[in-house]
């Protein structure tokens, strides 16, 4: 199994000078951006490069292919290499190298536009190990093009919460504009009730944008398209606390007089009224990396839909089995939320290396090498991956998931959206449906 190069950083860990978890902003920003994830961060990168190049600010000169290289952010390698590579990184001197710490070659290159001195990215670093290691060389790639980062442990502890939204009061309050990556996110809907902002812009997070669509244009709660269950009987004792700051975040997000609201997507929607919306091209991406090597082989990219209890496990790997034995594959791609135990059968069962990338897949794949065919189940990157890699000649197909196998606890939504998921996608080619028992021969 291919391990990313570098570990998630270590909570424990004292806090140093340019530690983003440490960093603290020189002044108020006219825009806070608040993401949880490393796609989220991606996109706001995105978003970014693309309000820098719309009229009337002349476009951005074309960077080099390699311009990126430079920066720290290491190829995928295979285990013993990565093991290595770490190694190397550790440094013997206490010197810091943490995505703060500009370390790294050409951490102050000249690349990209000159330092956003106007917009803070705030990271609200979440548990998960995968999550963690992906945010911190995304964290390398918006400090190398001049975006100052906020790194807060948000979750790190029973004080964490209210350490946090005590520092970002001011802030919040200061800002013209505040981007959100994940409007569902508590934390975020809490922070949103701070914020006096005229501007507010929600890139995506994934094919979650499409639920939030459909939840605000509908007037509804804001629930996870997994965690619903119909109803007020579906309601934890949570979402009853919860509720109240839910129904605040909504107003937020509807647009007034007095504000403004923008979604930033590469996603097929219909917005409500007065929301405007715009496209991501994934324009920055293209241009920063590749064009990608190619192989002559097949890969196959991961899904979380087992650890999010829509998908039985076994039936899961069976579809993997015939899908590999099927096209060809040979890399699995994981999802950064994919069970180890589950990864392992995958590598050892069926034989595939399966690769934990260390950026978001757009990234990696742009970079390259890859597959001239990938394969996915309903996720993201059937949207994503044919705006990253436009013009490269790369085949995205996607395989449909049949009712057969869903969990018998799964949502009763999980059918219909994951259906939408392959239906509305755009420059994909999709593979016959799979009968329930996915034949392993």
């Amino acid at each position: 199994m291919t391990e990313p190069a570098d570990d998630a950083v270590d909570p424990e860990r004292p806090r140093r000078r340019g530690d983003p978890a440490g960093e603290r902003d020189s002044g108020p920003a006219e825009t806070l951006a608040f993401v949880e994830s490393p796609v989220q961060l991606l996109n706001v990168l995105e978003w970014a490069h693309a309000r820098a190049s719309a009229p009337p600010a002349p476009p951005a000169p074309p960077p080099s292919p390699t311009g990126l290289l430079s920066v720290g952010v290491p190829r995928q390698t295979d285990r013993h290499t990565a093991d290595r590579h770490t190694a190397d990184r550790r440094p013997t001197d206490g010197t810091d190298t943490t995505p703060g710490a500009d370390t790294t070659p050409g951490a102050h290159s000249t690349y990209g536009p000159p330092p956003t001195h106007d917009t803070v990215i705030v990271v609200l670093a979440p548990h998960d190990p995968m999550t963690r290691g992906q945010l911190r060389r995304m964290a390398e790639l918006a400090r190398a093009q001049g975006y100052r980062l906020r790194w807060e442990e948000a979750r790190g502890g029973a004080g964490a919460p209210v350490q946090t939204i005590g520092g970002l009061a001011g802030p919040l309050r200061a800002a013209r504009r505040v981007v959100i990556g994940d409007p569902f996110s508590r934390y975020v809907q809490l922070l949103l009730t701070l914020t006096r902002a005229r501007e507010l812009v929600v890139v995506d997070d994934g094919t979650a944008t499409m639920e939030f669509v459909g939840q605000l244009a509908r007037g509804e709660r804001f629930v996870r398209w997994h965690r619903y269950r119909g109803g007020r009987g579906g309601w934890g004792a949570r979402d009853v606390v919860f509720a109240p700051v839910s129904a605040s975040a909504r107003r937020m997000l509807t647009p007034n007089n007095r504000r403004s609201v923008e979604l930033f997507t590469s996603m097929p929607v219909e917005p409500p009224s007065g929301v405007a919306v715009t496209a991501n091209t994934f324009a920055w991406t293209r241009a920063a990396f590749g064009p990608p090597r190619l192989t002559r082989s097949t890969d196959l990219v991961g899904t979380s839909l087992v650890e999010t209890g829509i998908v039985d496990a076994e039936r899961y790997l069976e579809a993997v089995t015939a899908l590999a034995g099927e096209h060809g594959a040979t890399r699995y791609f994981a999802h950064r939320r994919e069970n180890t135990d589950k990864l392992r059968l995958i590598s050892g069962r069926l034989g595939l290396e399966v690769v934990r990338p260390e950026l978001p897949l757009e990234l990696i794949a742009r970079r390259g090498p890859i597959g001239r065919t990938v394969l996915s189940f309903p996720s993201t990157v059937v949207h994503t991956l044919p705006l990253a890699l436009a013009g490269t000649g790369v085949t995205v197909a996607v395989c449909d998931v049949d009712p057969g196998w869903l969990t018998a606890h799964a949502s009763p939504r999980a059918e219909g959206f994951l259906s939408r998921v392959t239906g509305s996608a755009r420059g994909v080619h999709r593979l016959p449906r799979m009968s329930a028992r996915a034949s392993t021969t």
